[in-house]
C-alpha cells in the first residue's frame, strides 16, 4: 500500500505565540487515499454521531466541538507512549535555524502530558485505531518560536519562507523513517496562504530529481517527483484538514500544541500583569495585550522581537 503524508501548521496567522508544523504519515489503500472508508470503523468527523470510534478532523472542527480534551485524546491515541512532557513530545529543542533551542522565556519544556484527559484510560479506548493502522507509522513535529520566525523573515524577506521551510524539513523527517522499499508516497498538505504554484518547493525539497507538474489551481496542486525506487506524488489543496485523515490528525497535533503552548504564554504574563486578561494572540487582541504587558517586558529586559512576529 503508499505511505499517505500529510502536513499542515496551526499558528501561522497570529502575532504572539508560537508556530508549529507537523506531518503524519501511514499506509492506507490506493483507492482510498483520504482514509476516511479504509477507518470508519474506529474513526469518526465531526459531523457524525458521537460514539465510541476517534474523533479525527479538522482541528478547528474538533476544538469547537470538546476543546484541549478532544485534540488531546486524537494526539494520545498515537503519541501517548511516548508524550510524558512536552519537550518529550516535541522532539529535539535545537535546530539549524532554532540553535538556542526553544529559548522562550514562558516556555516550560518539563510540563507533564496529558494536561486535560486521562492517559492510562485514553490510551486503552484508541486501541482499535492504532491497531488498524499498525505499527508502521511516521511522525515529525517542527516548533518555530517567535525570535527563529522573525530570524527567518529577516533572512528570506518574506513570511512565506517559514512555512516552506518547515514543509521541506518535515518531509525529508518523515521520508527518511519510511521503509526503503517501492511502495508509492502520496504526499497531501493544506496550500499555503492560498498559492496555487508550488513547483520550485517541491524542487527544493527533491533537488536531484526531476519534478513534473500535474496540474496548478485554485482546487488543486499537483506534482509528481521522478524516482528511481518508488512513486512520490505530491499535492496541495485548500481545507485538506478536512478531507484527508493524515492531514486532519496532523492539524490536531499542531492545534494542540499550540494550544498547550499558549497557555504557558498566557500564565506567564499574568502572573506578572496583574488583571490582564488571557489572548490567543491573533493581530487586533495581541495588541491589546503586548501594550499591557509592556512594562513587564522592558523590566525583564527583554525586546519586542522576543514576543511579537515582525510579519
Amino acid at each position: 500500500m503508499p505511505w499517505v503524508i500529510g502536513i499542515d501548521e496551526a499558528g501561522y496567522g497570529p502575532s504572539l505565540g508560537p508556530l508549529v508544523q507537523a506531518a503524519v504519515a501511514w499506509p492506507l489503500p490506493e483507492g482510498d487515499l483520504a482514509g476516511w472508508t479504509t477507518l470508519q470503523r474506529v474513526v469518526r468527523r465531526r459531523h457524525e454521531k458521537r460514539d465510541h470510534r476517534l474523533l479525527i478532523d479538522d482541528s478547528k472542527k474538533v476544538y469547537a466541538h470538546g476543546g484541549l480534551a478532544a485534540l488531546e485524546e486524537g494526539v494520545w491515541a498515537l503519541w501517548g507512549q511516548s508524550a510524558a512532557t512536552l519537550s518529550a513530545l516535541i522532539g529535539p529543542e535545537a535546530s539549524p535555524e532554532n540553535p538556542e533551542g526553544f529559548a522562550e522565556p514562558w516556555f516550560d519544556p518539563g510540563e507533564r502530558l496529558p494536561t486535560v484527559i486521562d492517559g492510562a484510560g485514553a490510551w486503552a479506548a484508541t486501541a482499535p485505531f492504532r491497531d488498524a493502522i499498525g505499527q508502521r507509522w511516521a511522525s515529525a513535529i517542527r516548533l518555530v518560536t517567535t525570535a527563529a520566525f522573525n530570524r527567518i523573515v529577516t533572512e528570506a524577506g518574506t513570511k512565506a519562507a517559514v512555512l516552506s521551510r518547515g514543509w521541506i524539513t518535515l518531509l525529508d523527517a518523515v521520508m527518511r523513517q519510511l521503509p526503503h522499499d517501492d511502495e508509492p508516497v502520496h504526499v497531501i498538505s493544506d496550500k499555503h496562504g492560498g498559492r496555487n504554484y508550488y513547483a520550485a518547493l517541491v524542487q527544493q525539497a527533491f533537488p536531484d530529481r526531476g519534478v513534473a507538474t500535474e496540474m496548478e489551481s485554485a482546487a488543486e496542486s499537483r506534482y509528481r517527483v521522478d524516482s528511481r525506487t518508488r512513486v512520490i506524488t505530491i499535492t496541495f489543496r485548500p481545507r485538506a484538514d478536512g478531507d484527508s485523515v493524515t492531514v486532519a490528525l496532523a492539524s490536531m497535533l499542531c492545534k494542540y500544541l499550540r494550544e498547550v503552548c499558549m497557555r504557558q504564554f498566557n500564565r506567564y504574563w499574568l502572573e506578572r500583569v496583574p488583571g490582564l486578561r488571557p489572548t490567543a494572540g491573533y493581530p487586533v487582541d495581541a495588541q491589546r495585550f503586548f501594550a499591557e504587558i509592556q512594562p513587564a517586558l522592558e523590566k525583564l529586559g527583554l525586546t519586542r522581537d522576543h514576543i511579537w512576529r515582525q510579519k
